[in-house]
């Protein structure tokens, strides 16, 4: 991975330049991809992210910031500029870089690009798409939530936990399931890497939220089974 930023008019962009050499701002845009008929499909949720196929061996997510809550009933996609680097893009591209230069499973990140006007800015990220992967919270409620599969999961959070990130959003749709039923976690957008601290907690007490959410009946074992494999 070469990671380099670039200017464009009023853009900037933050990219690995060994994945997308040739990449640009209307890279960030659904418009674009739709032009090429390289829109494979779309995916539910307020950022509505937009599934490529940008080469036929290869398949990337791009995710619009937005906003959510009652501020995002009133601002849904701009948000205050205090810098390149402080953006959520720029700041979420680095982050997973970093995770998976560790050798975690996240998806590779492509590229981030901000859109600044006077003090606020508009952005977009764009990262490698996990093939055949699946929610685990589609899974959940299902017999192939095994206590094993719940095992694996609990001992991949511990790897990120190991390193210090604090997933602020840990829930079953931020994680998925390989073709093979290995687990990756996605959406690091406002982690950050932190010392020691109450965040483990926080972030597993979230994860089990989210399990009797999408699996009540199921909840309590499966949160048993994940921190089986969380505490081995």
């Amino acid at each position: 991975m070469r990671i380099v930023t670039s200017r464009h008019a009023n853009t900037r962009i933050l990219y690995d330049a060994e994945r997308a050499p040739q990449i640009g701002p209307d890279w960030f845009t659904p418009e674009f991809w739709h032009q090429k008929a390289q829109v494979t499909g779309e995916a539910p949720g307020r950022g509505a992210s937009v599934f490529i196929e940008a080469a036929p061996n290869e398949h990337w997510v791009l995710r619009p910031y937005r906003r959510g809550g009652l501020i995002g009933r009133f601002n849904d996609d701009r948000y205050a500029w205090l810098g390149a680097e402080r953006s959520r893009a720029f700041r979420e591209f680095r982050l997973t870089a970093r995770l998976r230069n560790a050798g975690l499973p996240v998806p590779a990140p492509v590229g981030g690009c901000l859109w600044p006007r006077g003090c606020t800015y508009q952005a977009a990220l764009i990262t490698v798409c996990i093939p055949k992967a699946r929610p685990l919270a589609d899974v959940l409620p299902t017999e192939a939530a095994t206590p094993q599969l719940l095992s694996r999961v609990g001992a991949m959070i511990r790897q990120f936990h190991d390193l210090g990130l604090d997933h602020v959003d840990l829930n079953a749709r931020n994680i998925l399931l390989d073709a093979v039923d290995s687990p990756w976690l996605i959406d690091l957008d406002r982690c950050r890497i932190r010392g020691k601290g109450g965040f483990k907690k926080r972030n597993l007490e979230r994860l089990k939220r989210s399990f009797d959410k999408f699996a009540p009946d199921r909840a309590r074992r499966h949160h048993t089974a994940l921190l089986s494999g969380y505490n081995a």
